[in-house]
Parts: C-alpha cells; structure tokens; sequence
C-alpha cells in the first residue's frame, strides 16, 4: 500500500550536516505517521523522530532532539530529517517507516519500511 524510498545519505566529516529525505507513493500520506530509525553494525535498530500525518506533532529520541530535525511535505509525499552537527556515533543505516493514524516511538508498530540509506560520519 506504501512505498518508501530514502535518499540522501552519504559520508560526512563531524559536525557536518545532511538532510535526508522519503518518497512516499499513494495519494494518502497524510493518513500516515511517518518515522525515521536507524541501525549500527552489531546495534538493535532504533528511533530517531517521528511526526504525526499532519506535520502539527513531532517527537524526538532525546539524544538527537537538539541536532535532529523531522518535517515533511505532504503536497510532495516525502518526509525529510535534518541533521546537524554530527558525530561518529551517528553512522548508521538510516530508515523512514510508515504506520496509519497516529505516531509511535517503537520500530514493531511501523508497517511499511524503506530500504534505508547510508550516513557514515568520519574525518
């Protein structure tokens, strides 16, 4: 019913930025809360934001609340993660997701998932 395609992703040095960025197909996004996770070699998959289908709510994990930023633009079916000043610790692969209705933190409630996109932060 959805498909999610990242893109974005990329080396960086520390305290670089990216913005990442998901294409969503269908003509019902907004019904979606959207979220972006992500995974370290050896690590459990892990949230990163969420935003609910209107792009009025958002939420953060929060270690990342004060460098990441989540929006999204429903006229164009994507949503976007802004990132800043990152650090190492940050290389993951990085995936947006999908649920109906309302935004959630936990990665079992998303139905519909990307093939994720690479951020590696290194000098």
């Amino acid at each position: 019913q959805v498909q999610l395609v990242e893109s974005g992703g990329g080396l960086v040095q520390p305290g670089g930025s990216l913005r990442l960025s998901c294409a969503a197909s269908g003509r019902t996004f907004s019904s979606y809360a959207m979220g972006w996770f992500r995974q370290a070699p050896g690590k459990e998959r892990e949230f990163v934001a969420a935003i609910s289908g209107g792009g009025w709510r958002t939420y953060y994990a929060n270690s990342m609340k004060d460098r990441f930023t989540i929006s999204r633009d429903n006229a164009k079916n994507t949503v976007y993660l802004q990132m800043n000043s990152l650090k190492p610790e940050d290389t993951a692969v990085y995936y947006c997701a999908a649920k109906f209705s309302s935004l959630s933190i936990h990665v079992n409630e998303y139905e519909y998932w990307g093939q994720g996109t690479q951020v590696t932060v290194s000098s």
